[in-house]
């Protein structure tokens, strides 16, 4: 079987609008899926056999169209396959859990569209068993069909706290709370400009009146500053705007402080070097907007592709206005759930709260390796500290590290998150039965582990 000339990673709304985009010029497109079917995190299919959970008219129609149109391509998923990397020589590696085997392959042209990830930040206890993050939650429930069990809090800032908020209660266990760091109510100016995306403002609406119909404490302007055990219980200490605290117990705790772009060791956008593969970046991984954008800039990237490919121009500019209009949208959301306390969650963490979950490192080791009169670099502190150094390589502590140092040495250039990470391959972690088992991609080429 011949190979794709364009090879997408990332099934979800910004990778199929590419697929689909891409594949009208009648190139031969493949499509890469670490999960078990197309949807991405946004539109997460449930397990065989289980009901999707409920949704808002407006996401429920944007799927069933977009799933139709891809399905209508022809385009063929792989699914439960993972992207490792591209190699020095061009060579696309995909590790197939299904087959337990690793795949090169040489494509002409990759877009990349692996979407967004969470920003949670550090507070004392965040580590505790029982406590994940707000989005973890709702992938559980649409896999599931079924709401967390138990007293749940959901905690953080942003529009996602209502919106699963809204998906427990119609599957019939609401949280105890939404502790919400901004105060949308009071941003009634900013939250008029909502009308001019009315699909988002029907959404909002639609998520916020399931919220106050089920009798949902929205608690505004406040944030959870700590977490303890209590026995069975979960104590969350929660803060007002007049610093005035009081504890709220749980099961479990969701935790949320806004999304970033799921960029960690993606190859760099290439467009014009013909002697290794064209790459495009597209959707969330590129700017985090939001699905309606990620679905134009999808279609975007797969049109530029097959314009690289064909050697032909394709039309952009509308699309690229639907997603600045897009942006100017999130600029909007960014405002009204700004938060109302000044400072940091990271300014008076105690030495004993854990900056990096993987290796059990704390502020205080921070601070410590931060107090030498020799300043070290970021990478620096990784190697000597093993900041960053665990299971997820930095996806989560990275940033907040590197922020914690900016704080601890004001007197020095701050680091960066990619001081901390680096940009290697592969982008994720392989096992090493997988890399053992991997065949040459041609007779006579070194083996990948030479």
């Amino acid at each position: 079987m011949s190979e794709p000339d364009i090879i997408i990673v990332g099934a979800g709304p910004g990778g199929l609008a590419a697929a689909i985009a891409a594949s009208r010029t009648g190139l031969k497109v493949e499509v890469i899926e670490q999960r078990h079917a197309p949807g991405g995190a946004i539109y997460r299919q449930p397990v065989d056999g289980v009901e999707p959970v409920p949704q808002a008219a407006a996401a429920k129609r944007r799927w069933q169209s977009l799933s139709t149109r891809f399905a209508e391509s022809g385009v063929p998923v792989r699914t439960h396959s993972v992207f490792l990397g591209i190699d020095g020589d061009g060579t696309f590696l995909i590790d197939d859990r299904d087959r337990g085997k690793l795949d090169r392959l040489q494509p002409r042209g990759v877009i990349i569209a692996t979407g967004a990830v969470e920003k949670v930040y550090p507070r004392p206890g965040w580590h505790l068993a029982g406590v994940s993050t707000v989005g973890g939650l709702q992938v559980m429930m649409k896999e599931t069909g079924r709401a967390p069990q138990g007293r749940i809090l959901l905690a953080g800032g942003g529009p996602l706290l209502i919106a699963v908020a809204a998906q427990m209660a119609r599957l019939g266990n609401p949280p105890v709370a939404i502790v919400e760091a901004g105060d949308p109510a009071k941003e009634l100016a900013a939250g008029l400009q909502i009308l001019v995306s009315p699909g988002l403002f029907a959404e909002a609406f639609s998520y916020l009146r399931t919220v106050y119909r089920h009798g949902v404490p929205w608690l505004r302007g406040h944030r959870l500053v700590s977490i303890k055990r209590e026995g069975q219980d979960l104590a969350a200490v929660i803060e007002d705007r007049k610093g005035s605290r009081r504890r709220i117990l749980a099961d479990r705790i969701g935790l949320h402080d806004g999304i970033r772009p799921n960029d960690f060791g993606m190859p760099p956008e290439t467009t014009a070097n013909r002697a290794a593969p064209f790459v495009i970046h597209a959707g969330d991984c590129r700017e985090a907007l939001g699905a309606v954008a990620a679905e134009a800039d999808g279609e975007r990237a797969g049109r530029m592709m097959a314009g690289l490919l064909a050697h032909g121009r394709r039309e952009i500019n509308e699309l690229e206005e639907l997603v600045a209009r897009n942006r100017r949208s999130q600029a909007v959301l960014a405002r009204i759930f700004a938060p109302v306390q000044s400072g940091s969650l990271l300014d008076g963490l105690t030495d004993e709260t854990i900056l990096c979950r993987c290796e059990g490192r704390n502020v205080g080791d921070l601070r410590q390796l931060c107090s030498r009169p020799d300043p070290l670099t970021g990478r620096e502190i990784k190697h000597n500290g093993r900041f960053a150094m665990g299971a997820c390589q930095g996806r989560f502590c990275a940033a907040n590290t590197a922020a914690l140092m900016a704080r601890l040495r004001p007197d020095i250039p701050a680091p960066a998150p990619g001081d901390l990470i680096g940009r290697r391959w592969p982008a994720r972690p392989v096992s090493i039965g997988t890399l053992v088992g991997v065949p040459p991609h041609a007779e006579g080429q070194d083996e990948v582990l030479r």
